[in-house]
């Protein structure tokens, strides 16, 4: 499979911190691959350089053949790259409707990879309405987004990224603070997109469902990749566990830088 999306030895600090250092990363198109790491280690970082909301000290990054570094979001956004944030963002006053009508309004930056795609509100409606049903909280669709748990505003989310049809999605900790069988709902929509052949790039720290879920995981310590491979490798591969079992319980509590 040919990447997709790649960043290639991308270098970025925050004053005296090195958040990433010559950190190479692949995802080939239509897989579903994972980044993982301690806490701290530069995950969030690197989705935020490869979707424009930081700039690198050095390194590039590529959509396919075409190098987007330093591209501002809504360039990586036209190009076909969605993502979400490890605190969602939403609109918690609006209803869930309502939001997903605001992200059909966005839409049209990427109109010219889709002729069929039309402005309109019912259009847009419908489509809301298709990717509420598909993410399983079209019932809420009236009520305030700020009324919905943390796992049903992880779906109204990824509902709101889905509407501009991306090539890749950046997925930023899906299953943190979600109940388990929400992670389930989560991961068989993900599932199901993968099949209809959506990439995704796939942060997280529940390691089930990374194992579970994806292609191949790359493994990210103190900013730099450490080991790259299918789970059943990664899972035990001693570099992974001494990231980890190198974490105490105070480091867990950090951000990513």
């Amino acid at each position: 499979m040919t990447a997709l999306l790649r960043a290639e030895r991308v270098s970025k600090a925050f004053g005296g911190v090195q958040a990433l250092s010559d950190c190479t990363v692949e995802v080939a198109r239509g897989s579903i691959t994972g980044l993982i790491g301690p806490n701290g280690s530069g995950k969030t970082t690197l989705f935020n350089i490869i979707t424009g909301y930081e700039r690198v000290d050095a390194g590039d990054v590529y959509a396919g053949d075409r190098k987007i570094t330093n591209a501002p979001p809504e360039r990586a956004f036209a190009l076909g790259i969605g993502r979400t944030f490890q605190l969602t963002r939403i609109f918690p006053r609006l209803t869930v409707m309502e939001n997903m009508l605001v992200a059909a309004q966005h839409r049209g930056v990427r109109r010219w990879h889709n002729p069929l795609a039309r402005a309109g509100g019912q259009a847009d409606r419908r489509r809301a309405t298709e990717l509420l049903e598909f993410t399983g909280i079209a019932g809420h669709a009236k009520a305030l987004a700020d009324t919905l748990s943390y796992g049903q505003r992880k779906l109204l989310e990824l509902a709101y990224v889905l509407v501009a049809d991306p090539e890749v999605v950046l997925l930023d900790e899906p299953a943190g603070g979600v109940n388990p069988s929400l992670i389930q709902h989560i991961s068989a929509r993900i599932g199901a997109l993968n099949a209809s052949g959506t990439t995704f790039l796939i942060v997280e720290h529940n390691m089930d469902f990374v194992m579970g879920l994806c292609d191949r995981v790359t493994v990210l310590d103190y900013g730099t990749v450490v080991a790259s491979g299918p789970p059943e490798i990664i899972r035990n591969d001693p570099r992974v566990l001494d990231a980890y079992l190198g974490t105490t319980e105070e480091d867990d509590d950090a951000p990513d830088p």
